[in-house]
């Protein structure tokens, strides 16, 4: 099962986090006290998704 970029960030925007800035291959996301690193593809495994959410000290949405 995959889940789409857009959901993703959807979830991360949702719980405070925006856009920082443009990287290389990264768009990067904070809350002011967390950086959390989104590549730019347009579907994630669920194992990727949920460890992205881990990171930003969120539940395992997906």
């Amino acid at each position: 099962m995959s889940v789409k970029r857009r959901e993703l960030l959807s979830y991360l925007k949702e719980n405070g986090f925006y856009l920082l800035r443009e990287g290389g291959n990264h768009s990067i996301y904070t809350n002011d006290s967390k950086k959390i690193p989104v590549k730019r593809h347009k579907t994630f495994d669920r194992i990727t998704a949920n460890q992205i959410c881990k990171q930003a000290g969120l539940y395992p949405k997906f």
